[in-house]
């Protein structure tokens, strides 16, 4: 089963008929659409196959049988599949030159929309526009043809952000200002997106929306419009709108939301949800207005990305919320201070007379004390003179008692690398089927931080409630003892060390089997074990996985046993 990544080009969910028109061949323009001007036999092949298509006759089109470990070019190293449909399919790979993931997408060379692909992908290339996720390769090689571009973990796309609820008016500010802006460049060169929908956007760590798929998945899905920029418009209209209602604009679910009641046409958002910033709300019913809305107070429809940056621009700035106050504790008054500033002090209702004590020591008994005194100390004084002197010149004894030194601790023997034998996956039961991904099991103890073994995708960091945990069982060949191990995760992981008995001769089949050494929760951990333990089986256990690319997957970069 494909699985879906948030870094990968999305291109499972939408449907289009006819192939997009790109740069690097036609540009597609409001009402008009340019006749191609020179065709090669090969193209021509194409549209022959599409006219059959359009006919009813549907042509062979195989998929390329290609499987994890595949390479492209001898430098783009096929990872995992993340969609795989209507004869073409998408892929998460390791640019082996560069040392970093890229997305990938392969079609076979005698696909309809091969020559449409290619042209949109190397006219999405030149724009250059770091506001879109870019495309960094597109090649007819092989009988194939595929485009490479970035693969983004960081990011989250919209589609998982709304899944947790409605956008803050600020950060639904930021969406709509960004996405209009960058479509508006892109129009500006011809470039429409024309498969604007919540899974096309990212929002980075950072804050920043990027748009993923310029021309390309329109392209993969032969999607086209008569009227380009007036379809992104309504687009960015619909995410504004579920972005401040976590509703569908339309009276059909899709993308993961509800869709508005049947028969009611399209209502205002501050209609549909309480609290909707008014301002915003005008805005997405502007860009909505094209499928039959009316704009409030009588203002204009937005009908190009440009006139909507434009509307957006000249509303009042959204502001971020303030962050909550904290009231300081207390002042906690103690008996050695009693402070009365800034308090007024109660008067006494009558005054009373203070009686003045006379000066200490001034009467004939206070003189006699004061001589009594000074001559105690003097005696003092002589007396500890006396003592220090007598000790000074008294011999040395000779039968001391010789004082022994206590034994110094010897330094702690440095940690040092014990070599991994072999590894498994381990996925046992309940919930388990035995199997996580076993093929990349070496990636993790490789001495290379670029590769990495990966669990499969989840609902949850606690995978969907079906297991307790899964990991990897490493078997250092002969009984060790083991005084630490390093890990090193993409994305913050929850992990358990645990080891074997001592004298156990395989590895046992249930987690309960091994007994746990230390835990940790990070990217990057140094777990050292309370005590050195001898064995031969350590599993690395996970229990909690990170949220990447929208869905939640453990990935081990590098696993050392320490000892």
């Amino acid at each position: 089963m494909a699985e879906r990544s948030t870094a990968a080009v999305d291109v499972a969910d939408n449907s289009g008929d006819d192939p997009l028109t790109a740069k690097a061949d036609t540009a597609a323009t409001d009402g008009v659409a340019e006749e191609r001007k020179t065709a090669e036999k090969s193209a021509e092949a194409t549209e022959n196959k599409a006219v059959e298509r359009q006919s009813g006759e549907q042509p062979s089109i195989t998929a390329p049988e290609l499987h994890s470990g595949h390479k492209l070019a001898r430098r783009y190293r096929l990872e995992e599949c993340v969609t795989r449909l209507d004869g073409f399919s998408s892929w998460r790979a390791v640019d082996e030159k560069l040392r970093r993931a890229v997305g990938v997408h392969l079609l076979p060379a005698d696909h309809p929309r091969a020559r449409s692909v290619l042209a949109a992908a190397r006219s999405s290339a030149l724009l250059g526009d770091p506001r879109f996720v870019q495309v960094l390769d597109a090649v007819e090689e092989n009988d194939l043809v595929y485009v490479v571009h970035e693969w983004l973990p960081d990011s989250t796309e919209l589609t998982a952000l709304l899944a947790a609820g409605p956008l803050e008016p600020h950060d639904a500010y930021q969406l709509v200002s960004q996405v209009s802006q960058a479509m508006a460049a892109a129009h500006r060169e011809g470039l429409a997106h024309l498969r604007l929908t919540p899974s096309a956007v990212l929002r980075s760590s950072t804050g920043q929306y990027r748009i993923r798929g310029l021309a390309v998945n329109a392209a993969l899905r032969g999607i086209t419009a008569e009227r380009p920029q007036r379809t992104d418009t309504e687009a960015i209209g619909a995410l504004l709108y579920a972005a401040l209602t976590q509703r569908w604009p339309y009276d059909t679910d899709a993308h993961g939301l509800s869709g508005l009641p049947k028969g009611i046409g399209l209502l205002p958002p501050d209609q549909v949800r309480a609290g909707v910033h008014r301002g915003l709300s005008e805005i997405a019913m502007r860009a909505l207005a094209n499928d039959g809305a009316t704009a409030s107070r009588q203002e204009p429809p937005c009908t190009t990305p440009d006139e909507l940056a434009k509307a957006v621009a000249a509303m009042p700035r959204v502001k971020p919320p303030e962050p909550e106050y904290t009231a300081p504790p207390e002042y906690q008054r103690t008996t050695y201070q009693q402070g009365t500033y800034g308090r007024p002090q109660p008067r006494p209702a009558v005054t009373q007379s203070v009686v003045i004590p006379p000066p200490p020591l001034q009467s004939r008994t206070g003189r006699a004390l004061k001589w009594a005194v000074s001559a105690l100390l003097i005696a003092a004084l002589g007396l500890g003179s006396w003592q220090i002197a007598d000790r000074l010149l008294a011999p040395e004894s000779k039968d001391e008692t010789p004082i022994v030194q206590p034994p110094v601790d010897e330094k702690p023997q440095p940690l040092k690398p014990i070599a991994i034998s072999s590894a498994q996956d381990f996925d046992p039961p309940p919930g388990g089927n035995g199997e996580e991904y076993p093929e990349s099991v070496a990636n993790a103890f490789d001495g290379d931080p670029g590769t990495f073994w990966h669990t499969k995708n989840y609902t949850t960091a606690n995978f969907g409630n079906l297991k307790r945990g899964v990991g990897m069982v490493l078997d250092l060949g002969s009984a060790q003892q083991v005084r630490a191990v390093d890990l090193s995760f993409v994305g913050r992981t929850s992990v358990e060390v645990r080891t074997a008995p001592e004298g156990a001769s395989s590895a046992p089949s249930t987690a309960e089997g091994f007994t746990t050494q230390a835990s940790g929760n990070d990217s990057d951990l140094k777990l050292k074990l309370t005590k050195p333990v001898t064995t031969r089986y350590v599993l690395v256990w996970l229990t909690e996985l990170p949220l990447t690319g929208g869905e939640f997957r453990g990935q081990l970069t590098e696993v050392k046993v320490m000892g």
